[in-house]
């Protein structure tokens, strides 16, 4: 029997192999789940201008840049990361990322990128594409997840945390905007391994539970 687990009151078969692109009802309206390529470069340049500067800083990296987002394509292309967009009527209003090396001293941890535009916030999308960046972590096999934002975040952070996150660490002073101002930065960790063990002890089979 597959092993299924519980993420934000939605079942998530464990052992499934996602396929994409697939559909998700929300309140914006339907929305396209799908992996991203080089052919989506221009889209997310332009999703990416288009967000508030203080949304960039969810990421390393100032996406609404051409050479930034020509080097996260040769990423992806390489296999570094996996990203999911979710589109609707053809505009990109949505990513999330997953990001691993298997190469360094964490193979087992993931960190999971995500950032969603204004126009379709606390409409279910950011939840939708949350659950489906936390499905391909658990496909991946991956123990630990992490993602990290500025503190005054706190939608994407109770967003996280109803996903079972919980902060780790404060980063004081650890990103600056364009404008030259610091950020505090929180990071969230979900132990996956750690909640299955604990779920498997009180005898339900691999339940990933908050």
């Amino acid at each position: 029997m597959a092993e299924t687990g519980l993420l934000a009151g939605k079942e998530i078969d464990m052992n499934e192999q996602r396929s994409y692109p697939r559909r998700i009802k929300t309140e914006a309206g339907d929305i396209e789940i799908r992996l991203m390529s080089q052919a989506d470069e221009a889209a997310v340049l332009t999703f990416g201008k288009g967000l508030p500067t203080h949304d960039l800083l969810f990421l390393p990296r100032n996406i609404s840049e051409p050479k930034v987002l020509s080097a996260w394509v040769k990423e992806i292309e390489r296999g570094a990361i996996t990203s999911l967009l979710a589109v609707t009527d053809g505009k990109v209003v949505g990513c999330g990322t997953l990001v691993r090396d298997p190469h360094s001293w964490s193979p087992h941890v993931g960190e999971i990128r995500m950032v969603v535009s204004p126009d379709v916030r606390g409409k279910g999308v950011g939840k939708a594409l949350s659950q489906e960046t936390f499905a391909l972590a658990l496909g991946a096999g991956l123990e630990k997840l992490s993602v990290q934002m500025t503190v005054d975040q706190q939608a994407a952070i109770a967003l996280f945390e109803s996903l079972g996150f919980k902060a780790e660490a404060l980063l004081r002073d650890h990103v600056r905007d364009v404008d030259g101002k610091t950020h505090d930065i929180v990071v969230l960790g979900h132990n996956i391994a750690q909640v299955q063990a604990q779920m498997e002890a009180y005898g339900l089979p691999g339940a990933v539970q908050h």
